[in-house]
């Protein structure tokens, strides 16, 4: 008698997109079949969510568009945006399936307020689409890979998201080690580190260096691990604040960009210039956040994305609320796709004097001043934005005088153009959860 397990395989169906047009690794297909592949993709999801969800239903049918009005990507655009509002406190929103067929069942992290957002996924979804795209090219993890996957497990996305990569998808070897959890304290992170000698990393940009500060104290040197490449997402990361993980740990670190909401949105190869969009498993768009239209390739705006693996919870042209642009030029790896530079998130821009500032920005400058220590804090006063405050710590030595604080302060205006005062404190909370950087007093 066949197994539960055995019939879910047998019984699920590969959509004809996937089986015709993914003839190999999805990063070095030529750009006119992966143009194929989306418009292919596109259809069906838009089938699928117009017939089998009230909400797209609805949606489209008041913006008086029928599935067939979709005959190309150019189309896209006639359709309506989803929103975070319009997602959260309700669970089944994006159903498009019996609710029997759902497999997992992730829930926001909080950090933007609001109701939380329930982001489904079916077995065939997780697995059977999502797994069928392979990028080589851009993540090089291979099976004898030893992943050391330091994100959090609990009711994220990002966890469990990478575990199953690096175990189904790559063939690799996974320690759950999970973020500063009940069971997965820096401690039992920094032994695991010295016992087992991983050669992949992944975790957020903070926890890199809570992890640091842990191997400190144990007397334990990073360097030593055999670490072919470290990948940083799940939270805002400069280039000069990698630059700094990468002597910590003595690899080379890659970003890596998705959402709980809208899954794989963009990966960095070994130039570091940029995130590769995975064109097989999402259509990214860039829209101006106050009128709505579609920019050009290099225009900055808000980051819109389209799931292209999801057909069982479509996602359609979702607002994720981040900034950044789009830049179509061949990059010097060989990988085709396009690639998404961030410049922050609408929520968390620092409106100085009139004048935003992504939080990225304005790390970049102050991780270039050797002072200044690894954690730190912009605070925003309400009714008082006209000079940008940095709460920070400094490296170790170094003492704080207001001689001290004053000639870094000069040196951040002069990079900024706008007026900073630094406040030198000897510890910023370390954080259980995401890191916040931009504080409002």
């Amino acid at each position: 008698m066949a197994s539960k397990y055995e019939k879910k395989i047998r019984n699920a169906r590969t959509p004809l997109f996937i089986t015709r047009y993914l003839t190999g690794p999805a990063d070095s297909l030529p750009l006119a079949r992966l143009k194929d592949f989306q418009a292919a993709a596109l259809k069906e999801v838009i089938n699928s969510a117009y017939r089998n969800t009230d909400f797209y239903h609805q949606k489209m049918t008041e913006a008086n568009i029928q599935p067939q009005a979709i005959k190309s990507l150019a189309d896209l655009a006639k359709l309506p945006f989803t929103t975070k509002d319009e997602l959260r406190g309700n669970p089944w929103v994006l159903l498009a399936c019996d609710k029997k067929d759902i497999g997992l069942i992730h829930v926001s992290t909080g950090t933007t307020g609001g109701e939380q957002i329930y982001i489904m996924h079916s077995w065939r979804d997780l697995y059977l689409h999502d797994l069928a795209p392979e990028y080589p090219g851009v993540f090089d993890v291979d099976p004898g890979d030893l992943c050391f996957n330091a994100l959090p497990y609990e009711m994220s996305s990002a966890g469990l998201a990478f575990h199953k990569v690096f175990l189904d998808g790559c063939l690799a070897t996974v320690i759950p080690a999970g973020k500063g959890g009940a069971y997965s304290t820096p401690e039992k992170s920094i032994k695991l580190l010295r016992d087992l000698k991983p050669n992949v990393i992944m975790t957020t940009p903070s926890y890199s260096m809570t992890l640091y500060e842990k191997a400190l104290e144990e007397d334990f040197d990073l360097r030593s691990l055999p670490i072919k490449k470290i990948w940083l997402t799940g939270e805002g990361c400069s280039p000069a604040f990698r630059n700094r993980v990468e002597k910590i740990w003595g690899a080379a670190a890659n970003f890596y960009y998705g959402s709980l909401e809208a899954g794989f949105l963009g990966i960095e190869c070994n130039e570091h210039n940029g995130y590769h969009i995975p064109l097989t498993h999402t259509i990214v768009e860039i829209i101006d956040p106050k009128t709505g239209n579609v920019l050009e390739p290099g225009q900055i705006g808000e980051i819109v994305a389209t799931c292209l693996l999801r057909i069982d919870t479509p996602l359609i042209r979702y607002r994720t609320q981040d900034l950044g642009y789009i830049d179509t030029e061949p990059c010097k790896c060989g990988v085709k796709f396009p690639r998404l530079f961030m410049r922050g998130r609408v929520v968390d821009e620092v409106i100085v004097n009139g004048v935003n500032f992504s939080p990225f920005y304005l790390e970049e400058f102050l991780m270039r001043l050797p002072e200044i220590g690894n954690w730190y804090q912009f605070i925003i006063k309400e009714g008082d934005n006209d000079k940008l405050k940095i709460r920070t710590e400094l490296v170790e030595g170094v003492q704080p005088t207001s001689e001290l604080a004053d000639k870094l302060a000069s040196k951040m205006e002069y990079a900024l153009g706008i007026p900073c005062e630094m406040e030198f404190v000897p510890k910023i909370p370390r954080p259980q959860a995401k890191t916040i950087r931009v504080l409002k007093e």
